[in-house]
């Protein structure tokens, strides 16, 4: 995983009037913490950020210019609107280059399974300890002609060189089940559809008029 650089200010006005500012001038706050110093509060370009995160994925490294010097900082928690997208606060944890972290890295499933087959992915994500330069971006699972009682674990994951399973080992990633045919399918929704309905109305019986 490379990092961005993205050149950063100190931020020395705080509260939501002072973020709605920043976020008008097309910055984005955000907070970089740890190694035991103070919280250090930035504005960041708010394109260069997005596109940095964007393109780093779950786990973005940045190398952070603040002032002059250059902090590594991983990404861990994004705030955006949810509506138009832009960023309102990022949060950072700064590291060091041979450092190792823990972090929760996606999981992909590749290929496709055996046409009769169900695949559900129980977990989304695994935790694993490794290098902060050296995060993979996500760990590919292949089910390509998986059939219906095929199971993978956490631990039987390949995982990158210098990475680390911190999840537990029996951890259910992918549950592979037997799927209905389609005219077992269609059989349920006919089925539905005519309980559903109900029984025909009828109409009201009228008295005829005598003459």
């Amino acid at each position: 995983m490379s990092e961005d650089l993205i050149k950063a200010e100190a931020r020395t006005e705080f509260g939501k009037g002072a973020a709605r500012r920043i976020r008008r001038d097309k910055k984005v706050p955000a907070v970089i913490y740890g190694h035991g110093n103070d919280p250090v509060h930035v504005t960041l370009d708010a394109h260069d950020t997005l596109m940095a995160i964007r393109h780093g994925g779950a786990n973005a490294l940045l190398s952070i210019e603040v002032d002059g010097t250059v902090q590594l900082a991983l990404t861990k928690q994004v705030q955006s609107d949810p509506i138009k997208g832009f960023l309102e606060h990022v949060d950072f944890v700064a590291v060091k280059k041979g450092e190792k972290v823990t972090v929760e890295v996606p999981i992909v499933l590749v290929g496709e399974a055996n046409k009769e087959a169900f695949v559900q992915l129980e977990n989304n994500v695994v935790t694993l300890e490794a290098e902060a330069t050296h995060i993979p971006e996500q760990i590919e699972i292949s089910i390509e002609g998986a059939v219906a009682g095929t199971q993978i674990v956490a631990s039987e994951l390949d995982l990158p060189k210098g990475s680390t399973l911190v999840s537990d080992a029996d951890l259910l990633i992918v549950n592979i089940t037997q799927g209905k045919s389609s005219e077992a399918a269609e059989a349920e929704l006919d089925a539905a559809v005519a309980e559903n309905a109900g029984p025909p109305s009828e109409a009201p019986i009228q008295d005829a008029e005598t003459e």
